[in-house]
């Protein structure tokens, strides 16, 4: 799979965990002040942070994908510049020297 399907795929998936999490974590404080029994508001809160750190993760390795593609571009287009360079140099024709020797 290539970078760029690795990024497509994992930034929204990351940022729907994040989310997601985020509200199973609102959840959790709203029945804690409703007085519900501890072991399923704390369940639910630990659920949610999982679910909050796995999205930061997956999300964080998404931007290692995406700054990879970036990279990538730059050097490609920086050696591209240097070939075109390169390549003048070589076409462009040399000083005819007067036949004085």
């Amino acid at each position: 799979m290539s970078a760029r399907t690795k990024w497509l795929i994992m930034a929204p998936t990351g940022l729907l965990l994040i989310g997601f999490g985020l509200c199973v974590f609102s959840g959790a404080g709203y029945d804690m002040q409703t007085g519900a029994p501890f072991m399923r508001w704390f369940l639910k809160g630990t659920y949610s942070l999982i679910l909050i750190n796995g999205g930061l993760s997956i999300f964080g390795s998404a931007i290692r994908f995406r700054v990879m593609i970036d990279t990538r571009q730059i050097i490609r287009q920086e050696l591209k510049r240097r070939l075109k360079e390169v390549n003048k140099k070589r076409k462009a024709p040399s000083p005819k020297r007067d036949g004085a020797s």
